[in-house]
């Protein structure tokens, strides 16, 4: 979208090493490692520093080099703790602004929302708080936008998996309609009953033919005889 987030991550208290943490050795080294880009060695050193005083300066700073660590996890509840144990206004702000760069950074846009809106009731009139806010709405908005097409297209897509179901259905219902007759009557064919093939000799055969012919012949000469002569009637007068 071009924009360019304000990711207030500095050391907030550098200027101050002079006064309230040139007390603690392991805070001051914390700041001179942290302005070298050594952010493990400067963790280390913040927490060394955390053990002897639960410091809200030191909290913030420790937060800030676990969020250059992309702890971001570990640096939320540091800026917790920070923006807890102050009355600080600036503090607070800027410990709640960088909590909402934290959930920037892992795209859960309604949490940073959160975090910068409540950064702005301690700082109304900063403009990076305000610009990171309008960021994360207009991503939030975005990203809204990208899952309703991607349920659209899911939609569409099922739509389309069971149009083409439905189609080869159809489809193979017509050509089973549409088998050919002769090729039915072949199937039935099949499914008669068929006549087995004699177990007789050729020999064999041939005489109870002729013995079926006999047995014929001798039935048709008693049916002729037997359909007699007119009976003649005497004269009994």
């Amino acid at each position: 979208m071009g924009m360019r987030l304000f990711i207030i991550i500095g050391c907030l208290f550098l200027s101050k090493i002079c006064t309230a943490q040139i007390k603690d050795a392991h805070a001051y080294n914390g700041n001179k490692l942290y302005a070298n880009g050594k952010y493990k060695e400067a963790t280390a050193e913040y927490q060394l520093a955390l053990k002897k005083t639960k410091n809200k300066e030191t909290q913030y700073n420790l937060g800030n080099s676990f969020y250059q660590q992309k702890n971001y996890e570990e640096a939320n509840k540091q800026y917790e703790a920070a923006s807890r144990n102050t009355k600080d206004m600036n503090l607070r702000a800027i410990a709640k602004h960088n909590m909402g760069n934290t959930f920037l950074e892992q795209k859960k846009w309604d949490d940073a929302i959160q975090y910068f809106k409540q950064s702005l009731k301690d700082n109304p009139q900063s403009k990076e708080t305000k610009y990171n806010l309008a960021y994360a709405q207009a991503m939030k908005k975005n990203q809204e936008q990208k899952d309703k097409n991607q349920d659209n297209k899911d939609k569409n897509q099922d739509k389309k998996d069971q149009d083409k179901k439905d189609q080869e259905q159809k489809d193979d219902k017509q050509k089973d309609d549409k088998k050919n007759p002769d090729q039915d009557k072949k199937e039935e064919e099949k499914q008669k009953p068929q006549p087995q093939p004699s177990k007789l000799t050729k020999e064999q055969a041939d005489q109870l033919l002729n013995a079926i012919n006999q047995e014929e012949k001798k039935l048709k000469e008693k049916k002729e005889k037997g359909k007699g002569q007119p009976v003649r009637l005497e004269k009994d007068w």
